[in-house]
C-alpha cells in the first residue's frame, strides 16, 4: 500500500517561549492575496462647462468695450458739430416791495424779481420746466416764487419776471435783529432750480436737473410804505445734475 499523507492527530503547539499559534485565515488557506486600498480620485469639473462660462464672460467684456467706444465716438462727433454750452443767467433787478419783521420775530415780505436767461448755442434750443426760486439772506428766506416754463431758441435772450413772497416766517433772534438794523441794505442770494432738455431740430432729449445760484447781490430794505430801489448785478453759476440709477453727478 502506498504511503499516504495524513494530517496530524494533534494541533501543533507553539514552541516554548514563542508566540501562540493561531489557525490560518481563509485567505491564507485559499492562497488569495488581499489588494491594497486605493481611494477613488475626485471627479474633475467638466471642462466643457468651464469653457462655456469663460466664453460668455469674454463676450460680454468685448460687447461692453465696443459700446463704450461707440458712446465716446458719438459724444466726440456731437461736440465737434454742435459745440454745446451751458445757458447763462443774470439777475436784472431785485426790488423789495414790502418788508416787515414783527416784534415776535416773524417775517412778512414781497419782492419783484427779474432774471435774464441767455442761450449761447447757435444750433441748440433749450426746453425749460417751470423754474422755482428762493431769495435768501443769511439764515432767512425772504421769499419764494416761480418763473413760467418756456422754450429758448438758439442764440436768444429771454427775460423772466415773477414776484416772491413769504408770510409769517419765524426767524431766530439774531437774524431778526440783524434785519431790523440793516435797513440800508442786506446781502442776498438767489437760488433757482428746474429741469431742462435740449432740442436739436426735431429731436428732444430727456430733461435733466439744473441748479442756478446767483451771489454778490445787495438790496435795500424799504422804509415805511415806500418800496426800496432796485438792485441789479450778481454772478450766477449753473450746475447740471445728471442722475445715473441711484447716483447724482453735478
Amino acid at each position: 500500500m502506498a504511503d499516504g499523507v495524513y494530517p496530524p492527530s494533534k494541533p501543533t503547539t507553539a514552541r516554548p517561549g514563542g508566540p501562540p499559534a493561531f489557525p490560518p485565515t481563509k485567505a491564507q488557506a485559499t492562497g488569495a492575496t488581499r489588494l491594497a486600498y486605493r481611494p477613488y480620485p475626485a471627479k474633475a469639473a467638466p471642462r466643457r462647462r468651464r469653457g462655456l462660462c469663460c466664453s460668455c464672460c469674454l463676450f460680454f467684456v468685448m460687447l461692453l468695450t465696443v459700446l463704450v467706444i461707440l458712446a465716446v465716438l458719438a459724444g466726440g462727433i456731437f461736440y465737434a458739430i454742435y459745440r454745446p454750452r451751458r445757458p447763462a443767467f443774470s439777475v436784472s433787478t431785485l426790488r423789495v416791495v414790502s418788508f416787515n419783521v414783527s416784534s415776535s420775530g416773524h417775517l412778512t415780505s414781497r419782492l419783484d424779481v427779474n432774471v435774464t436767461s441767455r442761450n449761447p448755442n447757435k444750433k441748440l434750443a433749450y426746453l425749460y420746466d417751470p423754474i422755482t426760486f428762493s431769495i435768501l439772506s443769511g439764515g432767512a428766506n425772504l421769499g419764494d416764487g416761480s418763473f413760467r416754463a418756456f422754450v429758448q431758441d438758439a442764440g436768444s435772450v429771454t427775460p423772466l419776471s415773477a414776484p416772491a413772497s413769504t408770510s409769517g416766517q419765524e426767524l431766530d433772534a439774531a437774524t431778526a435783529s440783524s434785519l431790523r438794523r440793516n435797513r440800508g441794505g442786506v446781502p442776498v442770494e438767489v437760488e433757482m432750480e428746474t429741469k431742462a432738455g435740449v432740442k436739436i431740430g426735431g429731436l428732444k432729449t430727456k430733461r435733466i436737473g439744473m441748479k442756478v445760484r446767483c451771489e454778490g447781490l445787495n438790496v435795500a430794505l424799504p422804509v415805511g410804505k415806500k418800496a426800496a430801489a432796485a438792485s441789479p448785478g450778481g454772478d450766477c453759476t449753473v450746475k447740471l445734475r445728471l442722475k445715473i440709477w441711484k447716483w447724482s453727478i453735478q
